[in-house]
């Protein structure tokens, strides 16, 4: 008996090996069979990712070969409309006669600075028609030294501010380009060349403006007025009068002037 109840015990354990292989089969060939699905699915999902990306670059592809086929359009330069809705003149003739100022050394200024280009900038970083280094934009209350207006009324204060300070333009003009402290220090035009040939060109230009502009002042020679042919003949030939006497006879006799 003992005998077979042991052999009874084998033959469960046995079967419940078995049983659990079984089992661990059967869950491995789910698991193939889902990681399959799933594979299948994910390749499914990339193959349809890449049909709509496909679909969508066809017509941006169309569009950029369209793109280079048409002609290259250059864009305007806004810059040009903006110089042409600026009157300068005006705004240094509006800015000289507020601060009291000759239009004419602030047009020569101008010119030796900047060449009248309102986007100039000078290697220590001086900038716009009057050139104006940053510090003293910023004591002037400029906002924008390439805006023309503003740039041109700080300029034309400080050149102001200068010509009150020295009593003279010479000593006004070297402050403007070397700086005060500079002009304070030799107590005259320093011994910079840079600085002396600034003065020298702007008081050359200003001298030469002056006097294109008195020249334009004088009046016109007068014209001595053409002699007319009548005139001329009557000169030549004097006039003739004539007059009947009494006895009815005609007389000629030259005309007294």
């Amino acid at each position: 008996m003992f005998r077979t109840e042991l052999y009874g015990r084998k033959r469960m354990g046995i079967v419940s090996r078995v049983s659990r292989k079984n089992e661990a089969t059967a869950s491995h060939e789910m698991m193939v069979t889902i990681q399959s699905q799933v594979l299948t699915n994910k390749k499914v999902y990339i193959c349809f990712v890449v049909a709509i990306a496909m679909l969508a670059a066809s017509p941006l592809r169309a569009e950029e070969s369209a793109m280079r086929k048409a002609p290259a359009v250059r864009p305007k330069r806004p810059a040009a409309k903006a110089k042409a809705s600026v009157n300068i003149p005006e705004i240094v003739e509006q800015a000289a006669r507020t601060n009291h100022v000759d239009p004419l050394l602030v047009h020569s200024i101008i010119q030796v600075e900047s060449n009248y280009n309102p986007y100039a900038v000078s290697p220590k970083g001086a900038q716009g028609l009057m050139q104006l280094m940053p510090g003293t934009a910023w004591e002037m209350g400029v906002g924008n030294s390439f805006d023309p207006q503003q740039n041109i009324e700080a300029g034309v204060r400080y050149l102001k501010y200068l010509q009150d300070l020295y009593k003279d333009d010479r000593m006004a003009l070297a402050a403007y380009n070397a700086g005060p402290a500079a002009v304070q220090k030799y107590k005259s035009i320093p011994p910079y060349p840079e600085t002396q040939n600034y003065v020298d060109r702007v008081g050359r230009q200003y001298g030469e403006a002056k006097a294109a502009q008195q020249k334009a002042a004088e009046p016109a020679p007068a014209v001595a007025a053409p002699v007319l042919p009548e005139q001329v003949l009557e000169d030549q030939h004097p006039k003739l009068e004539q007059f009947v006497d009494q006895d009815g006879r005609l007389h000629l006799k030259t005309a007294t002037k």
